[in-house]
């Protein structure tokens, strides 16, 4: 027998890693079945074989990058036990992987997991869980958790996606402001777990 030629020995891990080296040096236009054919250098129709076209490759690739963000900001988060520390950590490990790997963020952010799908549904579960572990400290009930959640979420993605569409143009640094919403939003978590019980359902 001859030796396997690429298209045959090809796995779709191969070309989960060959799309996100595309991603990584030219952004999210490389992120399609032939510049991804061309970087293993094979046919298109290879691809086909592990993957459903370009929306196969896309969901594969962000679920890759879920994994790959999760594993970061779990690592950032070991051994904090202290909920504003933790909370901090989570904040702090978001900005820098999506500092670090641009592309990767924004093609991750744009892509809706669906929780009725079970390998998007756990990602999912992982993901609610790291912010969780800091919120749940903070002895919040479940309403709380959920606006607190919803908050936090919101405001960190809200201020990253402004930075990276290069919006924050006033001379002030930019470090500094995330550290100031940071503090804000401990300072609002503490705030709703005192008064909430105040508030109208």
């Amino acid at each position: 027998m001859g030796r396997p030629t690429k298209e045959k020995s090809l796995t779709q891990q191969d070309v989960i890693e060959a799309a996100i080296a595309c991603l990584e040096k030219e952004g999210e236009s490389a992120l399609g079945v032939n510049r991804v054919a061309r970087e293993l250098g094979i046919k298109p129709p290879a691809i086909y074989k592990h993957l459903d076209g370009n929306a196969g490759l896309r969901r594969a690739v962000v679920l890759a990058i879920w994994r790959k963000y999760l594993t970061y900001s779990q690592e950032q988060m070991a051994g904090l036990s202290e909920p504003n520390a933790l909370l901090r950590a989570g904040g702090h490990a978001t900005r820098n992987f999506a500092r670090s790997h641009p592309a990767l963020y924004k093609v991750m952010m744009q892509f809706q997991l669906q929780p009725t799908e079970p390998d998007a549904a756990a990602l999912i579960q992982e993901s609610l869980g790291l912010l969780k572990k800091s919120l749940q400290l903070y002895d919040l009930n479940d309403s709380q958790l959920i606006d607190v959640m919803r908050m936090v979420n919101a405001a960190i993605y809200g201020f990253i996606s402004l930075e990276q569409a290069g919006l924050m143009t006033l001379e002030h640094s930019t470090d500094t402001s995330y550290e100031v919403m940071l503090n804000a939003l401990i300072v609002a978590i503490e705030h709703i777990r005192r008064d909430s019980s105040d508030l109208p359902p």
